[in-house]
């Protein structure tokens, strides 16, 4: 028995074959980036993605074979419109960076309706005010899992998984159902909206595909990392280091007792529902992560590859005293301050290539640390020992410093990516393929880090001082 999954990221589309040991096999991939037509502005051809979806799919399933179920993992928030009858977008998709509608965010918490810019409620908004001020037309909204289930099952199936709903900003913060004040607010039809379903369950067929196999997994790329890596236990606890970092904990069936962010900064997320009881977890976020390694190859020139920062940085055992705080977008959790910026300090001018990639490194493994602290102090629980995945948990000096920052071990993913899993346990777990108990056994890192001595978390701190507030009316900012 196996499981194809879908995986639509921000820059790609990618479908694979998972068999029931959990190997991710056949995968067929596409390039798919986003633009920027302007500054702030971040949208995508859905049509373009729905054929994109349709070809590595049958590439994939034609590699390997019969499936017996499809999961769907996706970036999430990003919006999408399309006409019901012709399943034509009326518009760009709109991606879950994109800030056009952070004024309309602004506005809106002057009504007591806190919505962030990076949900998808305002940008649902903007493409109605666009495409359909008088609220006229039949159309539908969806995130991409939405668009991607639609697309499978030719218009059969329009539903979202409780996991998108729940960061939408439409959803009622007890995951009960669509929030009808915020509705109203956007002027929002609520009959172009998706029937909520379990993350864990039939919900059609994709009758694009061959065989029509059962659409019976769905989750947003986080919560389907989570799965991937085997924290369906409370207290697991997972980050994705790529473009940006996130952390996520699993809670179990408990909500944790705060509606927004709480004390440390981290929010409530619904991890997945099964058989309608909902699992809960945390999220904590880092804006800027790998980007800090693209900087220094793409804009500052000092590396060829990514990779190459493991092989620069090893080449000196410590900074020599430089600190970088990775805040080229700002500060995520615990700060969420918008206005600070990237900042390196601690220069000498016995400072280097090897100690400036170094201390990269060293501060998105800081940033890192900073999570897991804030996890724990908004649940009250522990963190023995950390798991990880994404583009940076490749390099070996970056893993090590941040197994020294947080004085814990880290358990590397033995797939890059871990949402194809995820997205594929859920799938499998509503066709009968694994349960939860083997899933927990499914869990071999492909290596564990032990930490070394510390690295110097005042001097951090006193670092992240100085980058804070940066860019006062940015700093100002609060969602």
């Amino acid at each position: 028995m196996s499981i194809l999954v879908v995986d639509v990221g921000t820059s790609g589309v990618r479908a694979a074959v998972v068999r029931p040991d959990g190997e991710v096999t056949h995968v067929h991939h596409q390039p798919f980036p986003p633009s920027t037509p302007f500054p702030g502005m971040v949208e995508f051809d859905a049509a373009a993605m729905a054929r994109a979806v349709l070809e590595v799919a049958r590439a994939a399933m034609s590699a390997g074979g019969p499936v017996d179920g499809v999961g769907i993992a996706n970036q999430r928030a990003s919006t999408i419109v399309w006409d019901r009858a012709t399943g034509e977008p009326v518009g760009p998709g709109i991606g879950w960076q994109d800030l056009r509608t952070v004024i309309d965010c602004l506005t809106l918490a002057g009504q007591g309706i806190r919505l962030a810019p990076n949900q998808s409620g305002t940008k649902l908004a903007w493409l109605l005010n666009t495409f359909d001020a008088g609220r006229e037309r039949d159309l539908c909204f969806g995130t991409v899992d939405t668009w991607v289930a639609w697309v499978l099952s030719r218009g059969d199936v329009h539903v979202t998984d409780v996991s998108n709903a729940g960061v939408s900003g439409l959803l009622h913060a007890d995951a009960s159902g669509w929030a009808s004040h915020v509705l109203d607010a956007l002027a929002v039809p609520a009959a172009m909206l998706p029937t909520i379903v379990d993350s864990s369950g039939v919900v059609g067929a994709a009758t694009a595909l061959e065989g029509a196999p059962p659409i019976a997994g769905i989750a947003g790329d986080q919560q389907a990392s989570l799965i991937g890596q085997c924290c369906v236990l409370p207290g697991l606890t997972k980050i994705t280091f790529g473009t940006g970092g996130m952390l996520d904990m699993c809670l179990g069936h408990h909500r944790p007792s705060f509606e927004g962010r709480g004390p440390a900064g981290t929010f409530p997320i619904v991890a997945w529902r099964r058989h309608g009881t909902l699992s809960w977890g945390v999220e904590a976020i880092m804006l800027s992560a790998g980007s800090n390694v693209d900087w220094l190859r793409d804009d500052l020139g000092i590396l060829d590859t990514a990779e190459q920062s493991h092989e620069v940085a090893s080449t000196c055992s410590d900074t020599g005293g430089v600190v970088y705080v990775p805040a080229l977008l700002g500060l995520g959790t615990p700060r969420w301050d918008y206005g600070a910026r990237g900042t390196l300090v601690g220069l000498t001018r016995g400072s280097g290539r090897p100690q400036v990639v170094r201390a990269v490194l060293e501060g998105v493994a800081h940033r890192g640390a900073d999570l897991v602290a804030a996890a724990e102090a908004d649940t009250g629980l522990s963190i023995p020992s950390l798991r990880i995945d994404g583009g940076m948990s490749g390099n070996p000096t970056f893993v090590q410093a941040l197994a020294d920052t947080t004085q814990r071990p880290v358990e590397v993913s033995p797939v890059r990516e871990a949402t194809t899993r995820g997205a594929a346990f859920l799938a499998g777990l509503a066709v009968g393929i694994w349960d939860f108990e083997d899933i927990v056994d499914l869990w071999r890192p492909h290596v564990t880090i032990a930490p070394g001595a510390p690295l110097d978390r005042e001097a951090w701190a006193r670092a992240v001082d100085r980058a804070a507030g940066w860019i006062p009316d940015l700093s100002a900012l609060d969602f």
